[in-house]
């Protein structure tokens, strides 16, 4: 049997308490933020991370992950699901790599193929999707390359800096995931 939640570099695990303050540090880096999430990048303190962190953990409809270096245990990034709709067998999957020195190195990649591994295979989810700003071109790249196809566009859906950007959708089914394998 494989490992799960494994791969060569990285590995899936628990957000532990002692990483909240990475985690909270990344929360208030304005340029992470920029391209993690579509939210206004509003500061936030270690409590706040904290409730965030155990909302998530006692949803029925999102999961979080820690990204771990294999060799250090380093909390470098987090991925998961959210809007999860068990009926249809869908969720949006995200990812983020908080510590930039693992950014580039293909970490990422990893992460997100071990997540989706997680969603198809263990959460047996007929659909996986996410959505992108259109400036982040790496991440677009890297979707991309695992498979996502882009479905659609929301045109000038975020404004960063007075200027309006588009946000893409894209999506990837299980039984092309299975064909890429």
């Amino acid at each position: 049997m494989k490992k799960l939640l494994e791969g060569k570099r990285v590995r899936l695990s628990a957000i532990e308490k002692d990483d909240i303050p990475q985690f909270t540090k990344w929360y208030n880096d304005t340029s992470f933020m920029r391209n993690y999430d579509v939210i206004s990048a509003v500061p936030m303190n270690n409590e706040q991370i904290e409730d965030m962190i155990k909302e998530i953990k006692g949803a029925r409809d999102k999961y979080i992950f820690a990204i771990r270096d294999i060799e250090s245990g380093e909390f470098i990034g987090v991925t998961g699901f959210e809007n999860i709709l068990w009926n249809n067998g869908t969720a949006l999957i995200y990812i983020g790599i908080g510590n930039e020195k693992y950014r580039g190195m293909g970490i990422g990649k990893e992460a997100m193929q071990l997540t989706m591994e997680f969603g198809f295979e263990e959460f047996n989810f007929h659909r996986i999707y996410l959505t992108v700003i259109e400036y982040n071109l790496p991440a677009i790249k890297l979707y991309e390359s695992l498979g996502f196809i882009r479905e659609g566009t929301q045109r000038e859906f975020i404004n960063r800096d007075n200027k309006r950007f588009d946000l893409y959708l894209y999506g990837i089914l299980k039984k092309e995931w299975i064909e890429r394998e």
